[in-house]
């Protein structure tokens, strides 16, 4: 389960040098890099923000159940930032636990989803947003975090409905965004650099679920 990591990541606010990059940038003839960096910057000026519907889920058949704001910052991906990688955790705990610290303010952290036992998906983080669940800031803004319920020491927990459900909910993601089926791009949270958790831990089973991923039809090659 991700860990507490609020501070580092916290908002990134237009700073002078947002504001008047396109005059820095016609001053030394760069009016195309002023134009570029506006462009990614746009919906970050007060009052500009992509429309959002209240409790829309990306995966369909996921329930929406709401993260605290305090373990999530809004952005616009992949406009802002490109996902590329996909995080499987293991929640060390029950899934009605794992709900209730992710919508803690306090934990400061969360993960966009929650796959049950059985096969059940909870979303509680838009795709579009960055969930605090790597421990990284620059894996957070590029990844799509994906908890499992269970111990990472209990094979039983990883249920075939679980494993089922989980690889149509990664194919999907790596549809959207023409993320390649791999391990270089879905990985455990123990890959994230500077992570000190094990998840989702030995018995996993990596080749399975990759073979499962790849069999959805949505699912990038």
């Amino acid at each position: 389960m991700g860990e507490k990591q609020a501070s580092a990541d916290g908002d990134r606010r237009i700073g002078r040098r947002a504001l008047l990059i396109g005059g820095t940038a016609a001053a030394v003839g760069s009016a195309v890099l002023a134009r570029d960096e506006l462009a990614r910057l746009w919906w970050r000026a007060p009052g500009v923000e992509k429309p959002r519907v209240q409790g829309a889920v990306d995966f369909r058949g996921a329930q929406w159940v709401a993260a605290s704001d305090a373990n999530w910052r809004r952005a616009d991906r992949p406009d802002d930032y490109g996902i590329d990688m996909v995080i499987i955790h293991v929640t060390q705990g029950s899934f009605a636990s794992a709900v209730k610290v992710f919508q803690d303010p306090g934990h400061g952290a969360a993960a966009h989803y929650i796959v049950r036992k059985d096969g059940h998906v909870t979303q509680m983080i838009r795709e579009l947003d960055v969930a605090y669940h790597a421990g990284n800031r620059a894996y957070n803004e590029r990844s799509v975090g994906i908890e499992h319920e269970g111990f990472v020491d209990r094979p039983e927990d990883f249920t075939d409905e679980m494993y089922a459900a989980s690889a149509r909910l990664t194919a999907g993601i790596c549809a959207r965004y023409a993320i390649p089926v791999d391990r270089e791009h879905i990985i455990g949270h123990v890959e994230v650099p500077g992570t000190d958790h094990t998840d989702p831990g030995e018995h996993w089973d990596w080749d399975r679920y990759i073979r499962l991923v790849r069999k959805v039809p949505s699912a990038s090659a």
